[in-house]
């Protein structure tokens, strides 16, 4: 069977395909046109043409965290199929540098990268989408992001028409953020990654294993470094167990992921939830924030802007914690509905079979409307939400 968000081998892609056969959350209408880019040169070409259009387009690569509505997309879809893996000159001794294509399958890179024992993103196995996109919202699971081992991107920025390489260190990422989501426009082309390599040992280590349920699985303690291929196929088994990878017989995994972000508030607005609520101390981005009060804004008053340094001391708190407390219980789908949360993780809505667009937004929009009444917090959607209001 084809997975979810895949089209079957050598179905051609054309402008009447819907766009729910291109989405793992299988819903959407179809696009006006769809482009598809099969290498980098492709994409720069492609993305140039359609800015001078000077109309919407959208950027689709394995449309994991992307949700069209049923009315679809009246505009010009570019479809990211440029693959391939290349190992550039090692930065270092025990270190390794890879250039990944923007259209690489994410896991398959991940997959390679145990077999070979470089070690730095196998934790984040079993994320669903390419490797274009994971720079863009930092991915992270089980106590590793992308930014760990991130070294910089290959970009086309929109303003200037250039392609340019931008090193980690200057693309704002933080949790599940970066400067491209925060406004920067441009096509991610690749990105480097620098891992790091056991040596010739019998048995490749992981990087330290740094969440408490991997190491309970493993049974092993946050710090400790295990087999590379153990940890891979652990995270596997977590995943799954949640509804978190992709399978065809499992209709909990035909979802965009986690479709509600874990939300960061000041630490002094924590202190007003319960005393159970879970809460972790969160490193803030190296973006200023615009903190001028409202009512100063329609005085008159200029923005004004301070570091995070100078903000409140800010925590984040467990979005699934929330709903569930909210009484919004795993399985839970509103009558008559074909969308409803995921039975294996609360974070998750899904398509049962069938769900509409409509359905999916009717159902995020009863959680967040169910955790803001509650709790007083506003949840925000994970996934690129086309045509969809919350």
């Amino acid at each position: 069977m084809t997975p979810p968000g895949e089209s079957a081998p050598g179905t051609p892609v054309t402008a009447d395909t819907p766009l729910s056969e291109l989405t793992t959350m299988r819903v959407g209408g179809r696009a006006r046109e769809i482009l598809t880019a099969t290498t980098s040169d492709d994409l720069v070409r492609i993305a140039s043409e359609l800015w001078a259009r000077g109309e919407d387009w959208l950027l689709l690569a394995g449309g994991s965290n992307t949700v069209v509505a049923d009315e679809g997309f009246d505009g010009p879809v570019l479809l990211v199929r440029n693959e391939g893996i290349e190992r550039l000159p090692d930065p270092a001794p025990g270190q390794v540098r890879l250039r990944v294509q923007a259209g690489q399958d994410w896991d398959q890179l991940v997959g390679l990268c145990v077999d070979q024992g470089w070690a730095g993103i196998e934790a984040l196995s079993g994320i669903p989408g390419c490797a274009g996109a994971a720079p863009v919202q930092n991915i992270g699971a089980y106590g590793q992001e992308l930014s760990s081992s991130l070294h910089a991107v290959t970009f086309l920025d929109e303003d200037t028409g250039e392609v340019t390489r931008i090193p980690a260190a200057e693309l704002g990422l933080g949790y599940r953020t970066s400067v491209f989501k925060r406004g920067r426009g441009g096509v991610v082309l690749s990105i480097d990654l620098t891992l790091s390599e056991s040596g010739a040992v019998p048995s490749p280590l992981s990087a330290p294993v740094g969440y408490a349920q991997l190491a309970d699985a493993l049974g092993v303690r946050i710090g400790d470094r295990v087999s590379i291929k153990e940890l891979r196929r652990t995270v596997l088994r977590l995943r799954a167990s949640k509804g978190m990878v992709l399978d065809p017989e499992d209709r909990d995994s035909t979802s965009a992921g986690s479709f509600f972000t874990n939300p960061i508030v000041p630490e002094a607005f924590a202190r007003t939830l319960p005393a159970d609520a879970p809460r972790w101390s969160v490193t803030p981005v190296s973006d200023p924030v615009s903190v001028t009060p409202l009512a100063e804004l329609d005085a008159g008053e200029p923005m004004r802007r301070v570091t995070p340094q100078e903000g409140p001391r800010l925590v984040k708190l467990s979005a699934a914690w929330l709903i569930e407390r909210s009484g919004i219980a795993r399985g839970y789908r509103i009558p008559g509905s074909r969308a409803a949360i995921s039975a294996k993780h609360t974070l998750a809505i899904t398509n049962q079979g069938g769900a509409t667009a409509a359905e999916v937004g009717q159902l995020a929009r009863f959680v967040v409307q169910r955790v803001q009444a509650d709790f007083g917090v506003l949840l925000h959607p994970e996934p690129n939400l086309v045509g969809i209001e919350l």
